[in-house]
Protein backbone atom coordinates (compact mmCIF):
# COMPACT_ATOMS: atom_id res chain seq x y z
CA UNK A 1 0.00 0.00 0.00
CA UNK A 2 1.07 3.74 -1.20
CA UNK A 3 0.01 6.03 1.90
CA UNK A 4 0.89 9.95 1.36
CA UNK A 5 1.16 11.41 4.61
CA UNK A 6 0.69 15.50 5.30
CA UNK A 7 2.70 14.85 8.24
CA UNK A 8 6.00 12.92 6.67
CA UNK A 9 5.55 15.74 3.18
CA UNK A 10 7.60 19.00 3.49
CA UNK A 11 6.24 20.21 0.64
CA UNK A 12 7.49 23.32 -0.67
CA UNK A 13 7.20 27.34 0.13
CA UNK A 14 6.58 29.81 -2.77
CA UNK A 15 6.85 33.37 -3.07
CA UNK A 16 3.29 34.33 -2.47
CA UNK A 17 2.97 32.86 0.82
CA UNK A 18 1.73 29.86 1.00
CA UNK A 19 2.83 26.17 1.21
CA UNK A 20 1.81 23.45 -0.82
CA UNK A 21 2.13 19.92 -0.02
CA UNK A 22 1.57 16.98 -3.18
CA UNK A 23 -0.42 14.46 -1.54
CA UNK A 24 -0.87 13.02 -5.51
CA UNK A 25 1.60 13.37 -8.13
CA UNK A 26 4.59 15.72 -8.50
CA UNK A 27 7.24 14.23 -5.82
CA UNK A 28 4.21 12.35 -3.47
CA UNK A 29 4.65 8.79 -3.10
CA UNK A 30 0.78 8.38 -4.78
CA UNK A 31 0.73 8.73 -8.37
CA UNK A 32 -1.74 9.01 -10.58
CA UNK A 33 -2.33 9.29 -14.39
CA UNK A 34 -6.24 10.97 -14.23
CA UNK A 35 -5.31 13.61 -11.61
CA UNK A 36 -2.89 15.58 -9.65
CA UNK A 37 -4.08 16.82 -5.79
CA UNK A 38 -2.36 18.64 -3.40
CA UNK A 39 -2.72 20.66 0.27
CA UNK A 40 -2.27 24.24 0.66
CA UNK A 41 -1.81 26.78 3.38
CA UNK A 42 -1.99 30.47 2.37
CA UNK A 43 -0.40 32.98 5.15
CA UNK A 44 -2.80 34.99 6.81
CA UNK A 45 -3.67 38.47 5.46
CA UNK A 46 -2.51 38.10 1.85
CA UNK A 47 -0.96 34.29 1.20
CA UNK A 48 -1.60 33.37 -1.86
CA UNK A 49 -2.22 31.59 -5.65
CA UNK A 50 -1.08 34.03 -8.15
CA UNK A 51 -3.09 35.07 -11.05
CA UNK A 52 -2.15 32.32 -13.59
CA UNK A 53 -4.08 29.64 -15.97
CA UNK A 54 -3.59 26.35 -17.16
CA UNK A 55 -4.69 23.46 -19.85
CA UNK A 56 -6.40 21.16 -17.10
CA UNK A 57 -9.99 21.47 -15.22
CA UNK A 58 -9.00 21.95 -12.10
CA UNK A 59 -11.51 22.17 -8.38
CA UNK A 60 -10.22 23.94 -5.39
CA UNK A 61 -11.88 22.61 -1.79
CA UNK A 62 -11.63 25.35 0.56
CA UNK A 63 -11.33 23.26 3.99
CA UNK A 64 -10.80 26.43 6.37
CA UNK A 65 -10.35 30.29 6.57
CA UNK A 66 -11.51 33.10 4.59
CA UNK A 67 -10.51 34.17 0.80
CA UNK A 68 -10.85 36.13 -2.00
CA UNK A 69 -11.13 33.94 -5.08
CA UNK A 70 -10.70 35.59 -9.01
CA UNK A 71 -11.74 33.45 -11.92
CA UNK A 72 -12.04 35.03 -14.86
CA UNK A 73 -13.65 38.52 -14.77
CA UNK A 74 -15.37 36.82 -11.68
CA UNK A 75 -14.53 38.15 -7.78
CA UNK A 76 -16.57 36.35 -4.86
CA UNK A 77 -15.71 35.82 -1.52
CA UNK A 78 -15.14 31.99 -0.47
CA UNK A 79 -14.91 30.09 3.11
CA UNK A 80 -14.38 26.88 4.70
CA UNK A 81 -16.91 23.85 2.62
CA UNK A 82 -16.84 25.42 -0.53
CA UNK A 83 -15.45 23.98 -3.82
CA UNK A 84 -14.92 25.97 -6.67
CA UNK A 85 -14.51 25.27 -10.52
CA UNK A 86 -11.99 26.28 -12.52
CA UNK A 87 -12.30 25.55 -16.08
CA UNK A 88 -9.26 25.01 -18.39
CA UNK A 89 -7.50 27.78 -19.85
CA UNK A 90 -9.13 30.27 -17.33
CA UNK A 91 -7.23 32.54 -15.14
CA UNK A 92 -7.75 32.38 -10.98
CA UNK A 93 -6.45 33.46 -8.58
CA UNK A 94 -7.55 32.18 -4.59
CA UNK A 95 -6.06 35.04 -1.93
CA UNK A 96 -6.25 34.44 1.99
CA UNK A 97 -8.26 37.75 3.69
CA UNK A 98 -8.43 36.12 7.06
CA UNK A 99 -6.80 36.55 9.92
CA UNK A 100 -5.75 32.65 10.15
CA UNK A 101 -4.25 30.53 7.70
CA UNK A 102 -6.84 29.82 4.61
CA UNK A 103 -6.57 26.11 3.96
CA UNK A 104 -7.10 24.39 0.66
CA UNK A 105 -7.26 21.15 -1.12
CA UNK A 106 -6.63 21.47 -5.14
CA UNK A 107 -7.55 18.39 -7.84
CA UNK A 108 -6.66 18.95 -11.53
CA UNK A 109 -6.30 16.44 -14.33
CA UNK A 110 -4.84 15.19 -16.44
CA UNK A 111 -1.89 15.30 -13.87
CA UNK A 112 0.99 17.34 -14.73
CA UNK A 113 3.60 19.89 -13.84
CA UNK A 114 1.53 23.24 -14.02
CA UNK A 115 3.84 26.10 -15.68
CA UNK A 116 2.86 28.84 -12.87
CA UNK A 117 4.77 27.04 -9.88
CA UNK A 118 8.04 27.35 -11.90
CA UNK A 119 7.20 30.68 -12.93
CA UNK A 120 6.41 31.91 -9.74
CA UNK A 121 9.78 30.34 -8.31
CA UNK A 122 11.97 31.99 -11.07
CA UNK A 123 10.11 35.34 -11.01
CA UNK A 124 8.58 34.90 -14.46
CA UNK A 125 4.92 34.80 -13.63
CA UNK A 126 2.87 36.57 -16.35
CA UNK A 127 1.95 39.85 -14.45
CA UNK A 128 -1.92 40.89 -14.25
CA UNK A 129 -3.33 42.89 -17.07
CA UNK A 130 0.25 43.78 -18.79
CA UNK A 131 0.80 40.08 -19.79
CA UNK A 132 -1.74 38.22 -19.49
CA UNK A 133 -5.61 39.21 -18.73
CA UNK A 134 -6.37 41.78 -16.25
CA UNK A 135 -7.65 40.65 -12.25
CA UNK A 136 -11.41 42.05 -11.64
CA UNK A 137 -12.05 44.99 -10.43
CA UNK A 138 -11.02 45.72 -6.90
CA UNK A 139 -9.30 42.33 -6.76
CA UNK A 140 -6.10 41.54 -4.39
CA UNK A 141 -2.90 42.58 -5.97
CA UNK A 142 -1.16 39.66 -7.57
CA UNK A 143 2.22 38.87 -6.15
CA UNK A 144 4.80 38.51 -8.62
CA UNK A 145 7.52 38.98 -6.21
CA UNK A 146 10.82 36.60 -7.14
CA UNK A 147 12.39 34.60 -4.06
Amino acid sequence: MIVSDLKQIEGRTYPARRRTQNLVGGPAPVQATAFSMGYVTLDPKGGQVPWHNQEQEEVYFVVDGTGEMCLGEEKQTVSGGQAISIPPGVYHQLTNIGDRPLIMIYVYGPAGDVDHWKQELAGTLPKAGIDVPPLPEGAQPQCTDAP
